[in-house]
């Protein structure tokens, strides 16, 4: 599958990307046609119930108190009494789970890899919602069952007022701009910090397609931290030239300066940045579904597999990325990294461009041993899996 060159519905993504995309919504009627939820409420609930499942139920008052949030797993009986008032069901990770839900994904990979963060599912009987919030990150909320209500509009930060006695950040005296009803198959795009709030009209679900924007903090202590693992930070400030200061207590500038330089020359280092970078991006989200294969394969294994009717893909809760470097291609995949060299540079792109790389040349570049072995540790990694 190569990048999409339309958005589900049919707008052009150059337009999209230029128009809308961290700009201001945008309501897709039948982005997706005769479209059928991939999962039920029961197959939502059952999820809610596994220890390696990130679940959440919100319920608009309880005891008094508004919008209280409870954590999963959950137990059965929790589903065969459900709170009383207006409540909703959250599954993170969907399609982790689900790989009918994972292929939704590849629509909009018009966004790079590492941007992607995964698919949540909402349930909600007539009246449930989360309340009125915001985001940091961009989402496409794709209707897969019944109708919900979106109010939306309007940018928020930090200093928009919110509801007290919720653990939630529910945003108070908020006021939205717009208002569809979104239908099976419909969507709706919202940029980073537009207040929004849907309410079921009936029995639904919802898919919140989700994406990554790391905040400074996340860069700064993330690439530093890289820098003391894999660079030599043994060596010790150094100042043969010092001089008799007017005062001891003086911090000089010629210490700043030099501190400045040696930040800047470790900092500059756009070699290890994109070396931690892609690690970083491509770390899975959850640990519990990469997994090593059992029992593991040999590389004979591999090429027998790779010579059978089965289909390569990715594990749902892999990730894959790859960025070019002066002599050499580096793969990064789960958190990993993989140096290729000359022809074998060609696997990196064909690796990340899809979930399903295409077999015919998949096996003609493993008949590189070296490439053979690799896709053999990605499978004993439990990175990718046969079909």
């Amino acid at each position: 599958m190569s990048v999409p060159v339309q958005l589900p519905g049919g707008m052009p993504v150059n337009t999209f990307l230029r128009d809308y995309w961290q700009k201001k919504p945008l309501v897709i009627r039948q982005a997706f046609t005769d479209f059928a939820s991939p999962v039920s409420a029961e197959e939502l609930a059952g999820l809610a119930c596994e220890p390696a499942v990130e679940s959440r139920i919100v319920v608009e008052e309880e005891n008094g108190h508004p919008w209280q949030l409870h954590n999963g797993p959950f137990s059965t009986e929790r589903f065969t009494s459900p709170p009383a008032g207006n409540w909703t069901l959250l599954v993170q990770g969907l399609d982790h789970w689900a790989p009918d839900v994972a292929d939704l994904l590849d629509h909009f990979r018009f966004v790079p890899n590492w941007r992607l963060d995964d698919i949540m599912a909402s349930y909600a009987p007539p009246g449930g919602s989360v309340g009125p919030h915001y985001d940091q990150y961009d989402v496409f909320l794709l209707q897969a069952e019944g109708h919900r209500r979106w109010q939306f509009g309007g940018a928020c930060d930090e200093l928009s007022p919110r509801v007290e006695g919720t653990p939630l950040r529910i945003l108070k005296d908020w006021e939205p701009d717009e208002e569809v009803v979104l239908a099976p198959g419909d969507m709706l795009y919202l940029p980073p910090a537009i207040g929004h709030h849907g309410i079921a009209e009936d029995h639904c679900i919802t898919l919140s397609v989700g994406f990554r924007a790391p905040t400074v903090d996340d860069v700064l202590t993330g690439f530093t931290d890289y820098l003391c693992t894999e660079t030599d930070v043994s060596a010790h400030l150094q100042d043969p030239e010092l001089t008799r200061p007017e005062n001891p207590g003086l911090i000089g500038k010629e210490v700043l300066q030099q501190l400045h330089r040696l930040l800047q020359e470790r900092l500059s280092d756009s070699r290890q940045l994109a070396l931690w970078f892609g690690q970083f991006s491509t770390s899975p989200k959850n640990t519990d579904i990469v997994v090593p294969a059992e029992p593991p394969a040999s590389v004979d294994d591999m090429m027998t597999a790779l010579s059978g009717d089965g289909t390569v893909r990715w594990n749902e809760g892999s990730r894959f990325a790859y960025t070019e470097l002066d002599n050499q291609t580096a793969l990064f995949v789960d958190g990993e990294r993989y140096l290729l060299i000359g022809d074998a540079c060609e696997l990196a792109p064909l690796l990340c461009g899809t979930s399903r790389p295409d077999m015919r040349h998949l096996r003609r570049l493993c008949e590189d041993p070296a490439l053979a072995e690799l896709m053999t540790v990605l499978y004993n990694q439990g990175s990718v899996y046969f079909e």
